[in-house]
């Protein structure tokens, strides 16, 4: 089994053990004897066994030189069985804990490491409140990383608000009920996560807690956007922005922060000033490798569409940082560029139909996109229709190769919006276009003839108030 499988160290680097370590001996009889549990039963159960090993290094290694998952989850559960609580213990029990997280997620073992972190409030106890909040926060993160746990970390999540409060740990409450609130935003369920946050935030702000502070105040923004109430999405991240110049900020944040700026701007149609925000965004996530800097680097290429620089898309994606993320997301771009490039109706709808995944289930695009297809469709038919003072509607659903309701039902709105004048006669199916009313010279000269004598009359009645006086 590969030993980067098992990490000894508490941080991210793989530990390697000295090379003067000597092979410790097989497990005794009384050890493997029937009556203590398997490990299969030990990860389906999430339990701890009877018989515990001592916290130290070698018991560490005998789980790394473990034959299969299942017989390392055992020996770390064992480990942490151990009821010493010497400083040397206690920090073996904490990279056990490490392992055996890293373990239960690969092996997508969500109910089980919330398990884990039921059994272990007695060793909470025994440890910093620092510590705590670290390997709290560790194994949420894990069971985040399981795919289809969203209503697992909701539960989880609430589970350790109720301890924390119990606990008096007002520190890790705090970030806890943050993730919670996230973890509801992504679930649609917005009202329950603002009443969360409109409580939390209150607190923090009397704590002066900036970093968090920033943390929701972005996360506040992203709700009421959600919520489509762009003034107070606009509002909780101005805040977030003057929560983060009075302190330093992760590049991570900066970038997320950056994201939603653009977001916002892109929302008010303000597209290159949107760029710049998600420009500045791919660069903080392209420099640590963040997942989010292909988004960011989508965003881009959107705007671009948007502004009618659609030319400017293939040269960004062959750019020397587009090269890195190239995949279905700037693949849909591309095509959406090319039909934007083409004015083509019909080559639009076979790239959304193509990329349903990358353009309609990302709402930022999908809203955008929208618009950009109805002024697409308002051009074309303007540009069909105006040949003709009287057309059949069927004839201009075929030239544009689009169904007929739909073209009827674009056309009755762009009349009511006084894009053309006409009307349309349902009952033969015909379009009568009106040609444009021409407006005779002189009454516009009329009218600010009129305008003028009624100032005059008003200056003369002043005037003549001021001499009766």
């Amino acid at each position: 089994m590969d030993v980067d499988l098992f990490r000894l160290s508490y941080k991210s680097e793989p530990y390697r053990l000295h090379s003067s370590v000597i092979p410790l001996p097989p497990l005794s009889e009384a050890q493997l004897s029937p009556s203590a549990p398997s490990p299969q039963d030990l990860v389906q159960t999430g339990t701890m066994a009877s018989s515990h090993l001592a916290a130290t290094t070698e018991s560490l290694a005998l789980a790394m030189e473990a034959k299969n998952p299942f017989e390392a989850i055992s020996i770390l559960y064992r480990v942490l069985e151990d009821p010493s609580s010497s400083s040397e213990a206690l920090r073996m029990k904490e990279q056990a804990i490490t392992n055996l997280t890293d373990l239960l997620r690969q092996e997508n073992r969500g109910e089980d490491l919330r398990s884990l972190l039921t059994q272990l409030r007695p060793f909470f106890s025994l440890i910093p409140k620092a510590k705590t909040a670290k390997i709290v926060r560790g194994i949420i993160d894990a069971v985040a990383k399981i795919p289809g746990t969203s209503a697992l970390q909701i539960a989880l999540c609430k589970e350790m608000v109720q301890w924390t409060r119990a606990e008096k740990r007002t520190f890790l409450r705090q970030r806890v009920e943050a993730r919670l609130a996230a973890l509801l935003m992504e679930n649609k369920e917005f009202s329950e996560a603002l009443t969360l946050l409109s409580s939390l935030v209150k607190e923090v702000r009397r704590l002066d807690d900036k970093l968090l502070l920033v943390d929701i105040d972005l996360l506040e923004s992203k709700l009421h956007f959600s919520l489509r109430n762009l003034p107070k999405a606009k509002a909780a991240l101005t805040a977030a922005r003057t929560a983060a110049n009075a302190i330093y900020v992760p590049p991570a944040q900066q970038g997320a922060i950056d994201l939603q700026s653009g977001i916002l701007h892109a929302e008010e149609k303000d597209y290159k000033t949107a760029y710049s925000y998600f420009f500045e965004a791919f660069e903080s996530f392209n420099a640590l490798e963040d997942p989010k800097a292909v988004f960011s680097l989508k965003y881009m290429l959107l705007c671009k569409i948007m502004v009618n620089q659609a030319d400017d898309v293939g040269g960004i994606i062959s750019s020397k940082a587009g090269l890195q993320y190239v995949g279905p997301d700037l693949d849909a771009m591309k095509a959406v560029a090319d039909a934007h490039s083409k004015r083509s109706l019909k080559l639009f709808e076979i790239t959304l139909r193509d990329y349903k995944v990358q353009l309609e289930e990302d709402p930022i695009v999908h809203r955008h996109l929208q618009s950009l297809y109805d002024t697409l469709l308002e051009q074309n038919l303007c540009r069909l229709i105006e040949l003709f003072s009287r057309v059949e509607i069927a004839h201009i659903a075929e030239l544009i190769e689009l169904p007929i309701d739909h073209v009827e039902r674009k056309l009755s709105q762009m009349i009511l919006d006084k894009k053309f004048a006409g009307t349309l006669d349902q009952g033969a199916g015909c379009l009568i276009i009106f040609d444009d009313p021409k407006t005779d010279a002189i009454y516009p000269a009329t009218l600010e003839t009129i305008s003028n004598i009624g100032k005059v009359v008003d200056s003369l009645y002043v005037r003549s108030a001021k001499i009766m006086t």
